[in-house]
């Protein structure tokens, strides 16, 4: 199979048929043999329902997974990547704040094995801002942003560690998600980090942006587990390290 597009999505009745739809006709158009699949995780409105009314065009099979309660988006991106078929795998926010098109250069140097990850950034300095997140929401990313790199070490290179689009080499896809134990939103850090750890082949690109206001996303909720869980990332990526040195002749 050419490539899976995976969607998590929570309480998202009202956006996840034309999720389905959009990344069914960017598999069609490329004339490619692919799989859309939806992660309900544990929404209590009707967002599996919703994806389930979808006729997929011939050429793409369209499967949804629910789990029974909300788990947290690492852990439906997880189930979706793990259940997946395709040699690229391209994980992709509900909302389709970034046109698949935007996808199409990663994935050709995925596929011609130039790459092991492809990064959207909303920071690249070719990216285009259709509209960008309120004030607020920028100061908190910056003070987020820093964070990761004092704690668990994220390089600077790393400009947009949070942008819900990601595409892999389904390779690299599974490898990283068989391991990766986070089930909350701060599952990217770990997951690039593993990477990085890996030595896998990694780049940022830039994309055509609008952002989605209608966020599931509730920082003051969240703040106060920000700093636990980066820790926690820093403390498995330490026992890691020191695991393959205690291997090492």
């Amino acid at each position: 199979m050419d490539i899976s597009i995976v969607i998590p999505a929570y309480n998202e009745q009202n956006k996840i048929r034309f999720d389905v739809e959009a990344a069914s006709a960017f598999i069609q158009s490329r004339n490619w043999r692919g799989e859309v699949i939806v992660v309900d995780d544990g929404s209590r409105d009707h967002t599996g329902e919703e994806a389930q009314k979808v006729s997929p065009p011939p050429g793409v099979d369209r499967h949804v997974v629910r789990h029974p309660w909300n788990r947290g988006k690492g852990a439906a991106v997880r189930t979706g990547i793990l259940a997946s078929k395709g040699d690229v795998v391209l994980y992709a926010d509900s909302g389709t704040c970034v046109p698949y098109s935007d996808a199409l250069p990663p994935i050709e140097r995925i596929r011609s094995g130039q790459l092991d990850l492809a990064l959207a950034s909303r920071r690249h300095e070719k990216t285009v801002i259709h509209r960008d997140q309120k004030l607020k929401r920028r100061v908190l990313s910056l003070g987020f942003r820093w964070m990761t790199r004092l704690i668990p070490g994220l390089p600077r290179s790393i400009s947009d560690s949070q942008c819900g689009f990601k595409v892999y080499s389904g390779a690299a896809a599974k490898s990283l998600f068989m391991i990766m134990e986070t089930d909350g939103f701060l599952f990217e850090i770990e997951v690039l980090l593993l990477a990085l750890h890996r030595g896998l082949r990694l780049e940022e690109f830039p994309i055509h942006w609008t952002c989605d206001p209608d966020t599931r996303l509730q920082p003051g909720r969240i703040a106060a587990g920000v700093l636990k869980g980066l820790f926690r990332i820093r403390s498995r990526m330490k026992r890691m390290i020191l695991q393959i040195k205690k291997i090492r002749p």
